[in-house]
């Protein structure tokens, strides 16, 4: 019973262990949803207005500056915004748009970044990562 105990938590010591990010991987994020109609309204003007200061003349825009960084951008559906920017190293960013009215900007800077966003119809938001 004892053995076996000791078994248990050994293999559970060792999955969390693995399960831990290496220290080089640290980020911190921010995302931002909106909760009335004036934010919703708010960030896809802050984000269109952005989208038409940096002469983006489409609906989807990847950005990137720097080394080893990927990102996608789905969209399916009508009425999509959606932008990706990356500044740095070793960034990873996916945004999938499905279904109509969906506007979201994703930024990440630094090095060793991680973000990914799901919308499904009518949603807005941004999201900041930076990682050191």
């Amino acid at each position: 019973m004892l053995r076996s105990l000791a078994l248990t938590a050994a293999l559970s010591l060792s999955a969390l262990t693995a399960a831990a990010p290496p220290a080089a991987a640290e980020q911190i994020a921010v995302s931002i949803t909106p909760t009335t109609a004036e934010e919703d309204a708010l960030i896809r003007l802050g984000l269109a207005l952005y989208m038409l200061h940096k002469d983006y003349e489409t609906n989807g825009e990847v950005t990137q500056r720097g080394i080893d960084n990927a990102a996608g951008l789905y969209q399916q559906g009508n009425c999509n915004t959606g932008l990706i920017e990356q500044r740095g190293r070793n960034h990873t960013g996916t945004l999938s748009q499905r279904g109509c009215n969906n506007a979201h900007g994703m930024f990440q800077s630094g090095r060793n970044t991680a973000a990914h966003v799901v919308q499904t119809g009518g949603q807005a938001g941004l999201t900041f990562v930076y990682g050191f």
